[in-house]
């Protein structure tokens, strides 16, 4: 079984790749990680991870620019329905729309949009940066990517837009700045946190062990 972690220019390749690596030795399982820019890789793996780091439109326009990606990511996580996961944009890039200095049209699994964090508190910084807690949706708390983890628990976050999603149900978690801003997202075969996994030690591990055991 593979991992492979989409290189499109985009993201914390090195350290996503490492937290994968140590998750799959902690809990036993013996996936290869690999970073990649090659579609034919991504579409021979068994569980696809695309990071991101950036702004939303710079994240696509890396995306489109790496020949048959997209194409390869539709065939194989939403017709053939291998496991997804998406990092911080590239959770973003899940949703329909992204409105971060302009409109930039996502992937549209997710439907929802990508929009500017506006806290109630006008004391809270932006951006949203650090640790905090989460805070578990109804779908959450049954989902196996989750497993083991629970309202309270510390994840790390580095963001100034977040997701809104159209369907409560496909909201997994959200965490509490002036206001509720959505922290993973899922549907059938994908996940995604806007947190970074790869940073936010015991409860990323967890995660991340959980993804590399799932079985949509």
């Amino acid at each position: 079984m593979t991992v492979a972690i989409i290189d499109y220019g985009s993201g914390n390749l090195r350290s996503a790749a490492k937290a994968f690596e140590r998750a799959a030795r902690e809990t036993g399982f013996s996936n290869d990680v690999i970073v990649t820019d090659d579609p034919e890789k991504v579409r021979n793996a068994s569980h696809i991870v695309l990071p991101g780091v950036g702004a939303y439109a710079d994240c696509r326009a890396g995306l489109d620019a790496v020949t048959g990606m997209v194409d390869v990511l539709t065939e194989q996580v939403i017709k053939g329905g291998k496991p997804f996961f998406g990092i911080c944009v590239g959770m973003q890039l899940m949703s329909s729309v992204g409105r971060e200095f302009a409109t930039t049209t996502g992937l549209d699994w997710i439907k929802g949009e990508v929009v500017a964090i506006k806290p109630n508190d006008p004391g809270l910084k932006i951006p949203h940066m650090g640790w905090n807690e989460l805070v578990l949706d109804p779908t959450g708390k049954a989902h196996p990517v989750l497993s083991g983890i629970a309202d309270g628990d510390h994840a790390y976050f580095v963001h100034s837009y977040h997701m809104h999603v159209q369907n409560p149900d496909e909201r997994l978690a959200s965490v509490e700045y002036g206001g509720a801003l959505t922290a993973m997202i899922g549907r059938d075969n994908m996940v995604g946190t806007q947190f970074h996994p790869e940073k936010s030690q015991k409860t990323g591990l967890t995660i991340l062990g959980n993804f590399l055991g799932w079985k949509p």
